[in-house]
C-alpha cells in the first residue's frame, strides 16, 4: 500500500546493483574449467543464433520450392527473423538481471530449439515466418549475454581472451554461413538448416545449464515494468528495421508504407528516449552513453557491423550476377575471410593488448579501408585471386578493429553496466548492419541506372568505336542466321552496357565502403586513453 502513496513515473528506492560475482568466488577457490565450459556453452549457443540467419541464404531458392512460396514471400523469412531479434536485443540485460543468466539463456536456448523445429517442419509460408520470428526472438535473446558475461565472469587478464573469442564467432558466422547452408542443402535437404540446431542445441542446454552459474536474479524487477517504454522501442525498431530492409526495393519514400513508417520510427525513437531518461526503472539503461569512450565505441562497433555485412553481402552479389559462380564457387572465395578471420584472431588479441586502443583502432581501420578501397578498381574479370588480398586485409583489419573498439567501449566502465553496455553494443551492430545493407543496395541501383544512362549515352552511332562494335555484331548475327540480327545485335549491345554499368556501381559501393573506415579511423583519435587491454574496468564519474 506504501507504493501507492509514491509520485506517478517513481517507484520505491533501490539499493546500489551489486557487480555480479562468479558463485562460489568469495573466498572460496573458483573452478575454471566449470566456468569455461559453462562460457563455452553460451559461445556455442551465440553461433548457432547468428549463423541461423546466414546459413538460409544460400538456400532460399530451395525453400521457397519446398513451401510454394512468391519471390516476395519468401524474403520475409529473412527480414521477419531480423526483426524479432532486433526487438529483444536490448531487453535482454533487464531479463538477465531478473532471471538470472543461466535461467535467462537456457530458456532461451529451449525456445530456439523448438522454433528452428517448427520452422524446418512448416508446410507453407505462413507457418513458416510465424515460427522464424520466434526462432528469431529467441535467437536476438541468447547473443547479447556472451559479451556481457565475458566481461562480468572473468578476472581482468582473461576479458580480452574471452573478448577475441566473441568477435570470432561473430565474423565467422556471417562468412561460412552460406558456404555450410549449401553444402548442407545438397546433402540433405533445407529442412535440415533448421533441424541441425537441435543437437547442437541439447548441448548448449547441458553446458549452460550445468555449470554457467554466474550469477543471480533479482525478482523485484518483475515489479514496475516500463510497459510503455516496451510498447515505444518495439514499435521504434520494428519500424525503423523494416524501412530499412525493405526501403531500396520499395522506391523509399516514395512508397508510403516507408514514408509513414520513417515517420513512425522517428517519433517512437524520441518517446522512447525520453521514457528511458526520465522513468525509474528503465527496460534499457542508456547510462553508459555517459562515458566518451562507450559513445565513440558504439560508433566504432557501426563502422565495423557495417564493414563487416556490407563486405559480406557485396561480394557475393558481383561474383553471383556479373561473374556467373555457382553457389559453391561463391563460398569457397568467400571462405578466404573467415579463414583469415579465424588464423589471425589470437595475432589481433595479442596486437590490442600490446597498445593503447586508439592505435589498435586506427590500424586495424586504415588497413581494413586499405584493403577495401581495392575494391573501387574492380572490373568484370575479377575472381578468387583478385579479391584474395581484399578479403584478407578486410579481415584482418575488421577483426583488429572490432576487438579493440569493444574493448575500448567497456574499458572505463563499471561491471555493473555490462549487461547494459553488451545489448546496446550488439543491438547497434545489428542495426549497423541493415543501415549498411540498405545504403549499399541503393548506390548499387542508383549509380547502376546513372553508369548506364553514361554508357549508353557515349555508344550512341556518333562513336565510331561503337558504331565498328554495332557492325561486328550485326554480322556475327547474320552469320548464325537469326532472323533479325540487327535487332539481336542491339539486345546484347544493350546487355554489354548492362554488365559494364553493374561493375562500375560495385566499384562505387566498395569505394564508400572504404570510406566510412577511413572516417572511423579520424574519430579514433578522439578517445581517451584508457587502462591497459587487460585492465579492471574503472568506475570513475558514474
Amino acid at each position: 500500500m506504501a507504493d501507492a502513496a509514491l509520485p506517478a513515473g517513481r517507484g520505491p528506492p533501490r539499493p546500489p546493483p551489486q557487480a555480479p560475482a562468479v558463485l562460489g568466488a568469495d573466498g572460496a577457490q573458483v573452478d575454471w574449467l566449470k566456468v569455461f565450459l559453462g562460457f563455452g556453452g553460451m559461445v556455442i549457443g551465440q553461433f548457432m543464433a547468428m549463423l541461423d540467419i546466414q546459413i538460409v541464404a544460400s538456400s532460399l531458392v530451395q525453400i521457397q520450392s519446398g513451401i510454394g512460396a512468391t519471390a516476395d514471400e519468401i524474403s520475409w523469412v529473412q527480414t521477419i527473423y531480423l526483426l524479432a531479434e532486433v526487438v529483444i536485443m536490448p531487453l535482454t540485460a533487464y531479463l538477465t538481471k531478473m532471471w538470472g543468466t543461466r535461467s535467462f539463456y537456457v530458456i532461451a536456448v529451449i525456445g530456439f530449439v523448438v522454433t528452428s523445429v517448427a520452422v524446418g517442419l512448416s508446410s507453407s509460408v505462413a507457418m513458416m515466418i510465424v515460427f522464424r520470428a520466434l526462432q528469431g526472438l529467441f535467437a536476438g535473446a541468447m547473443i547479447p549475454p556472451v559479451f556481457a558475461t565475458a566481461m562480468t565472469v572473468f578476472p581482468p587478464e582473461k576479458r580480452l581472451t574471452a573478448n577475441v573469442i566473441v568477435g570470432l564467432i561473430v565474423t565467422l558466422s556471417s562468412t561460412i554461413g552460406p558456404t555450410l547452408g549449401g553444402h548442407l542443402t545438397d546433402l540433405l535437404s533445407w529442412r535440415w538448416l533448421f533441424f541441425i540446431n537441435l543437437p547442437v542445441g541439447v548441448l548448449v542446454i547441458f553446458l549452460v545449464g550445468r555449470y554457467a552459474n554466474f550469477d543471480r536474479g533479482d525478482p523485484s524487477l518483475a515489479k514496475g515494468i516500463d510497459w510503455w517504454g516496451l510498447g515505444l522501442m518495439t514499435v521504434f525498431l520494428l519500424s525503423l528495421q523494416y524501412v530499412l530492409e525493405e526501403g531500396n526495393g520499395d522506391g523509399w519514400f516514395d512508397d508510403s508504407v516507408i514514408l509513414w513508417l520513417t515517420v513512425l520510427a522517428a517519433l517512437t525513437g524520441v518517446a522512447f528516449i525520453w521514457r528511458q531518461l526520465t522513468y525509474w526503472q528503465p527496460i534499457v539503461s542508456l547510462k553508459p552513453f555517459r562515458d566518451r569512450n562507450f559513445t565513440l565505441g558504439i560508433v566504432m562497433t557501426f563502422v565495423t557491423g557495417v564493414s563487416l555485412f556490407g563486405g559480406t553481402f557485396l561480394m557475393p552479389i558481383f561474383l553471383g550476377q556479373v561473374r556467373g559462380f555457382s553457389s559453391a564457387e561463391v563460398g569457397n572465395t568467400m571462405l578466404v575471410t573467415g579463414l583469415t578471420m579465424f588464423l589471425s584472431a589470437p595475432i589481433a588479441g595479442r596486437f590490442v593488448r600490446m597498445m593503447d586502443a586508439r592505435v589498435a583502432m586506427v590500424g586495424g581501420f586504415a588497413l581494413a579501408a586499405w584493403s577495401i578501397q581495392l575494391g573501387s578498381r574492380v572490373t568484370d574479370q575479377w575472381g578468387f585471386d583478385e579479391f584474395f588480398f581484399l578479403q584478407v586485409g578486410r579481415g584482418l583489419g575488421t577483426m583488429i578493429a572490432m576487438i579493440a573498439a569493444q574493448q575500448m567501449s567497456v574499458a572505463s566502465l563499471p561491471v555493473t553496466m555490462m549487461k547494459d553496455a553488451s545489448g546496446l553494443i550488439n543491438l547497434i551492430r545489428n542495426v549497423a548492419g541493415a543501415i549498411g545493407l540498405a545504403v549499399l543496395s541503393t548506390i548499387l541501383s542508383h549509380q547502376g541506372a546513372v553508369h548506364y544512362m553514361e554508357l549508353a549515352s557515349a555508344a550512341s552511332q556518333a562513336n565510331a568505336s561503337s558504331a565498328a562494335m554495332m557492325e561486328g555484331l550485326t554480322a556475327m548475327m547474320t552469320e548464325g542466321g537469326l532472323a533479325d540480327p540487327a535487332g539481336t545485335a542491339r539486345k546484347a549491345m544493350s546487355m554489354m552496357i548492362h554488365r559494364q554499368a553493374a561493375v562500375l556501381s560495385f566499384g562505387d559501393a566498395f569505394a564508400v565502403l572504404a570510406l566510412g573506415c577511413w572516417a572511423a579511423v579520424g574519430l579514433a583519435f578522439f578517445a581517451r586513453p584508457g587502462p591497459a587491454m587487460g585492465g579492471p574496468p574503472q568506475g570513475g564519474g558514474h
